[in-house]
């Protein structure tokens, strides 16, 4: 089993978009017996909070549900158990790197590591994004997680 786990702050707006996105198309590619996703947040502030209505809003507009989705604060055996653990800025991969484990420094990435333009970037937060914020972010969050299976699957031969 592939683990693949989003980070954000508060597991709110970014990482679950990032969750139900890449959940769907793992689905839809017929994999879900061999890669499972999470998401989590650095913070504690919304645990147990469904993600952003706005979120929610834009991914039901396109055709991907995150109901089902819970915020919860990112856990120490979390660097441990997935295999791709990956940061939605640039800020979270710093305390990420700062809390992880030396053996799972290596799992650590940008997620916008996988995108074919903005490597190396953050998703910026929607949440002060203004009218555009959702869907900029959301048109990032499924082009990255097209590449990103694209990516696990070669890796991975599935």
């Amino acid at each position: 089993m592939i683990k693949v786990l989003f980070v954000c702050t508060g597991n709110i707006c970014r990482s679950p978009t990032a969750d139900g996105v890449f959940t769907d198309m793992v689905a839809a590619a017929g994999l879900s017996e061999q890669v499972t996703v999470d998401s989590c947040g650095l913070s504690a502030y919304h645990v147990g909070e469904l993600p952003d209505t706005r979120s929610h809003q834009m991914a039901q507009s396109r055709g991907y549900d995150l109901g089902h989705i819970r915020s919860r604060k990112i856990k120490p055996g979390d660097y441990t158990e997935f295999d791709y653990i990956l940061a939605m800025d640039d800020g979270h991969l710093r305390d990420m790197r700062r809390q992880a484990p030396s053996a799972s420094q290596q799992k650590l990435k940008l997620f916008l590591d996988y995108h074919p333009k903005l490597s190396g970037q953050s998703v910026p937060d929607p949440y002060y994004g203004g009218p555009n914020g959702f869907t900029d972010v959301f048109d990032m969050i499924e082009e990255t997680s097209r590449r990103l299976l694209a990516h696990i699957r070669d890796q991975h031969g599935i």
